[in-house]
């Protein structure tokens, strides 16, 4: 049976990270802030969020190396309910809801520019043909993957560099710190800027989802998470600043389509057109990684639960068809019936609790298991987790505090997994992990 190599799994962790988010944030970021400084410094500690994450997953995926990330994680360190209420979590909202956050964003860069076409409809499409090639084969996913997204990164620093060598008027504004920054940056709104922040930067963790289908697990995951998250990194701090040196902040605040704005206001009503397909394009590979990434959660939880057994079935390449073309469902179901902005939050605040408890993770790991063998230690144990969870959770308590329907969404997800758990039990205890 043939195997992901480091390269795709470094292609997964990077389209997973890079699409909706970075394209669509900024305009809910400038409702609240207008500082330059400021929503710099959001994009850079959303960063070092991701990449203490990164550090403390990449312990984690080395130690226990089999697919589906925080499900493999919770059930072998706590135990198998909380592994299963995780995978629920992943399987439901964490890849299905922004699976359809990136196609409908793809479709509405398009209807923009072709409004023969419908939004929902060319999102669907995208959906549909993407679940065709990844349930073929090893090779076809993960080269698909792979181009998809070198294409991303091509076209990501192609727009960047024409934007700021073809820009006539760019915009008066300054980057250094001002009066009423400190204030800013302890506010409320600056913790409820980084949950879009924290949305855009969600992916960083993708890698752990196909570690059983990965060439040398132990050794490559750490390479991967960390020098694809430091590549992302640079890639949001050089968009923002082209977004905001290029188009005025008026004609940004409130809007989805950021990228369309920006390239009106350099290349012209024709320039936009064109950039914004290409920037729907870049989107492809987004909807890509996390319809590759997702189902491999459905798939280990159909080997462990007998209720669900028929999810871990897999073509003759080791391609889990049913998982991912039930994921698929979900994404389209998503698609037809929630709203944007809805969405985004919901699924910010349900990734960020199931990271959060992972990461915690680590520090229980080393008390419960310290001869465990660790191919890889986190770097500065234990500043990485403490600093993740520190953000993590200050984020969180503002979701609770300033958006309550969400957090009420959120925690009816969590209480449907344990209604699903209980039930699973009368088909058969859960295989341990």
């Amino acid at each position: 049976m043939s195997k992901f190599k480091p390269s795709v799994a470094a292609a997964v962790v990077i389209a997973n990270m890079v699409g909706t988010g970075v394209f669509t944030s900024l305009g809910f970021q400038l409702l609240e802030i207008r500082s330059p400084f400021v929503l710099l410094l959001l994009w850079a500690v959303g960063g070092l969020t991701a990449l203490c994450g990164a550090l403390s997953y990449a312990e984690l995926g080395a130690a226990l190396p089999r697919s589906g990330g925080e499900y493999n994680f919770l059930s072998r360190i706590y135990h198998p309910s909380a592994g299963f209420i995780s995978g629920w979590v992943s399987a439901t909202v964490g890849f299905a809801a922004p699976t359809a956050l990136a196609a409908l964003t793809f479709g509405s860069y398009l209807s923009s520019i072709f409004p023969l076409f419908s939004a929902t409809g060319l999102a669907s499409a995208l959906i549909i043909v993407l679940t065709i090639v990844h349930s073929l084969s090893h090779h076809s996913s993960g080269g698909a993957q792979t181009l998809l997204t070198w294409l991303k990164l091509l076209l990501i620093l192609g727009f960047s560099t024409l934007a700021l060598a073809l820009s006539t008027l760019p915009q008066a504004v300054s980057f250094s710190p001002r009066s009423g920054d400190l204030e800013l940056v302890t506010s409320g709104a600056f913790a409820v800027a980084l949950i879009y922040v924290s949305y855009a930067y969600s992916g960083w963790n993708a890698a752990t989802y196909i570690s059983g289908e990965l060439e040398n697990p132990q050794s490559a995951l750490p390479r991967v998470l960390v020098a694809s998250t430091s590549v992302v990194i640079v890639s949001y701090l050089l968009l923002n600043y082209v977004f905001l040196r290029t188009a005025p902040m008026d004609a940004m605040a409130g809007k989805v389509e950021i990228g369309f704005i920006a390239a009106s206001y350099v290349f012209g009503e024709q320039g936009a057109a064109i950039m914004g397909t290409l920037l729907a394009l870049l989107l492809v590979s987004t909807v890509s990684a996390m319809i590759l990434a997702g189902p491999r959660v459905l798939h280990v939880i159909g080997e462990d639960f007998p209720l669900f057994h028929r999810l871990s079935a897999v073509n003759s390449d080791g391609i889990p068809v049913r998982a991912i073309v039930i994921q698929a469902c979900v994404a389209l179901a998503f698609l037809w019936s929630a709203s944007f902005e809805s969405i985004l939050i919901f699924s910010g605040a349900t990734m960020g609790l199931n990271t959060f408890f992972t990461v915690l993770g680590l520090f229980v790991l080393r008390w419960r298991e310290p001869q465990l063998h660790r191919p890889y230690r986190t770097w500065l144990y234990p500043v990485p987790p403490l600093i993740f969870l520190g953000i993590t959770g200050w984020t969180l308590f503002y979701i609770v505090m300033q958006r309550p329907a969400e957090a009420l969404v959120c925690l009816g997800i969590i209480v449907s997994g344990i209604i699903f758990y209980r039930i699973s039990l009368a088909y058969g205890a859960p295989r341990r992990p």
